[in-house]
């Protein structure tokens, strides 16, 4: 089907109430209709530099390119300007980013780095994870069955539990063999991920699992191992930790959750309060005190007893974080992790990959907060990205936001921030490549938990750097001039005012 085509002069016709016409990027869009819905009003439609004009850079200071693709503006295309070529293109799925520091050096042209293999995770991420993830993101349901299973073709699920012998003879992603994957396919696929822009999205499609099955890989009988990895693998069923209480919050040690011990298992009682992927898990991995006064590991599978309600939380409630009550359930004797009464270690020992590993909690932690790192550094890259466009695209007093020097200053410290932690994450996980697990606790889960401090300590700075001139919050912040803007304004004032005759 042939793209109609408009002269300039033709499109110059259009430019009263009822019959706009504008020019965004060599495409003709006619927005007669369109009008009253604006959000700036009709009058900004008929501004005499938009209507029937070229009102491309006008339209890329207001909006993201995204906005032209969306179904209901797309529409409004009418065709094309003759002789005119569109210069501005939405990167396809998979493809890396052209804008400097928006990717990390091993994926930058022209840069060398000695850790990385060829690993193709992003393009699954944008076309399976992203749209599915944008729409559950708003309206807070269970990402859709089908993408666990779209997952587990690929052995998604099993990867993003890490390294180690649950790979084996699985066909991977991107062609990796199984004893080939290693913790830099593990940092891949977890920035990768952050291109969801959607943590609550993220976790609601494997948080819990992540944290929840790995005692079932180390501690189970071989026959609920294999049954249960066969479940939750293959996409069928999904699993999450429950041991956080109301009343223990972080202190395992003084749960309250109680077993019994009765003919042929356990009976269950007790509360669990935020817990991931609990409104819609079905299994639990769960810590119970013992009779004995310890505690004991069992895995409790959805049924008779089990009560899960949503808990309204800070993001999208997408991530299935709920209030779990367990009353007088039965757990059979099967179901037991590890050995009776030494539910401690088990739970202790979740947060890695194999179980002989110190049970001390300061340490076993050190893996999921690399992973926190890894998740982290990607989004303040996705937002050092952003804020490149932006400042190049916006205009101010009829310059690039960029031509202000407080704005590239602060650029500066973004990027260098983001480089900064991305060398470091890159440092550590070589590490963890190179060393045995119980030389890991020892050694890097001290540099790891200092990495985790600095990583979100940039965070946080970075988003107050993005605010002055790329979101709308800290509201105050920003009306009526930028903080930093205004601070230079004031000291430029300062200076003029200094007195000629003062010294040192």
């Amino acid at each position: 089907m042939s793209v109609k085509q408009f002269s300039i002069e033709e499109v110059a016709r259009h430019t009263k109430e009822g019959d706009i016409w504008i020019i965004v990027d060599a495409k003709v869009y006619d927005l007669s209709k369109f009008s009253e819905m604006h959000p700036g009003g009709l009058s900004v439609l008929l501004d005499e530099e938009i209507a029937g004009k070229d009102a491309t850079d006008a339209f890329f200071s207001l909006h993201r390119h995204e906005v032209l693709d969306r179904p209901q503006y797309k529409r409004l295309q009418i065709g094309t300007v003759v002789g005119q070529e569109p210069q501005i293109f939405s990167r396809n799925a998979g493809e890396l980013s052209k804008v400097p520091y928006a990717e990390p050096t091993y994926l930058t042209s022209g840069y060398h780095s000695p850790y990385y293999n060829e690993f193709a995770f992003r393009k699954f991420v944008e076309e399976v994870l992203v749209p599915d993830g944008q729409i559950h993101e708003d309206d807070g349901k269970k990402p859709e069955q089908k993408i666990f299973l779209e997952m587990a073709k690929y052995n998604v699920i099993a990867m993003r539990l890490g390294p180690g012998p649950h790979l084996k003879g699985r066909k991977l992603l991107g062609g990796v063999k199984p004893e080939e994957f290693d913790s830099f396919h593990d940092l891949i696929m977890a920035q990768e991920l952050a291109r969801v822009h959607s943590r609550a999205y993220i976790d609601g499609s494997g948080g819990g699992t992540y944290i929840g099955l790995p005692p079932i890989v180390n501690f189970a009988k071989p026959a609920l191992r294999d049954r249960v990895l066969e479940d939750v693998f293959s996409g069928q069923k999904t699993i999450c930790l429950a041991i956080t209480e109301a009343f223990a919050g972080s202190d395992v040690g003084g749960l309250r959750c109680s077993s019994k011990r009765v003919s042929g298992g356990f009976i269950v009682t007790g509360t669990y309060k935020w817990i991931t992927n609990g409104t819609f898990a079905d299994y639990f991995t769960t810590g119970c005190r013992s009779e004995k006064g310890g505690l004991n590991a069992l895995l409790i599978e959805r049924g008779p007893g089990v009560e899960t309600k949503p808990i309204k939380t800070s993001y999208s409630a997408t991530a299935g974080t709920a209030y779990v009550t367990f009353n007088n359930v039965f757990v059979p004797e099967e179901n037991l992790l590890g050995e009776e009464n030494d539910g401690l270690h088990v739970i202790l020992s979740n947060f890695n990959h194999e179980r002989r590993v110190p049970s001390h909690i300061s340490t076993t932690h050190y893996l999921i907060r690399w992973g926190m790192c890894c998740a982290n550094i990607a989004s303040q890259r996705l937002v050092v990205e952003e804020c490149l466009k932006w400042v190049s695209q916006r205009k101010v007093f009829g310059k690039p936001l960029s031509s202000q020097a407080v704005i590239r200053s602060k650029l500066a410290a973004m990027i260098s921030r983001v480089e900064s932690a991305q060398s470091w994450l890159e440092n550590v996980t070589y590490q963890m490549s190179h060393m045995k697990y119980k030389d890991q606790a020892v050694y890097l889960a001290g540099p790891i938990a200092l990495l985790k401090k600095y990583t979100t300590e940039a965070a946080q700075d970075t988003a107050r750097d993005a605010v002055q001139f790329h979101r709308t919050a800290p509201f105050d912040a920003v009306l009526g001039g930028a903080e930093d803007v205004l601070g230079d304004l004031g000291v430029r004032q300062a200076l003029r005012k200094m007195p000629r005759d003062v010294r040192l």
